[in-house]
């Protein structure tokens, strides 16, 4: 949900012009997420951003197609102002077979600071919930064209 993360030397070289196969740089990624979509396993992650895309949001737009959704994942985009309606947690969270949620807190400049792995039901349902509406509401990736 987040318009820039930790700036990392990928995002570095891309903004400096150089283009590269994110398959090449993060392989365990695409085998990881195609080895469970290959189980039945549906991957889905929705991204929440602002427009005009922020740099890094554009960077991640142009890499989705290499390295997420040839991993198998179903990748949609929802512009924050379309979610003005929406209770959402304050946080990142990747949510697992609706047991658990991952939140992913970060620093006011995008680095990870910690991860928090919590099962109690009403976070997860409050999670479920939250992700099912802006899923709604997404472009799939292959439509959504950002400005």
């Amino acid at each position: 949900m987040r318009d820039a993360y930790g700036l990392d030397e990928n995002f570095r070289e891309w903004s400096a012009g150089h283009r590269f196969d994110p398959a090449e740089r993060r392989p365990w990624w695409i085998e990881l997420v195609s080895s469970a979509v290959a189980r039945g396993v549906a991957v889905q992650r929705a991204r929440i951003v602002s427009e005009p895309l922020s740099l890094y949001a554009r960077y991640e737009y142009e890499l989705t197609s290499g390295h997420n959704v040839r991993a198998g994942e179903d990748v949609r985009w929802l512009p924050r102002r379309q979610v003005s309606g929406l209770a959402l947690p304050g946080n990142d969270f990747w949510l697992f077979d609706g047991t658990s949620v991952l939140f992913n807190h970060f620093a006011g400049d995008g680095t990870m600071t910690r991860e928090e792995l919590l099962t109690d039901q009403s976070v997860v349902s409050l999670c479920s919930s939250a992700f099912a509406a802006v899923w709604e509401r997404a472009v799939p990736h292959g439509k959504y064209r950002p400005t």
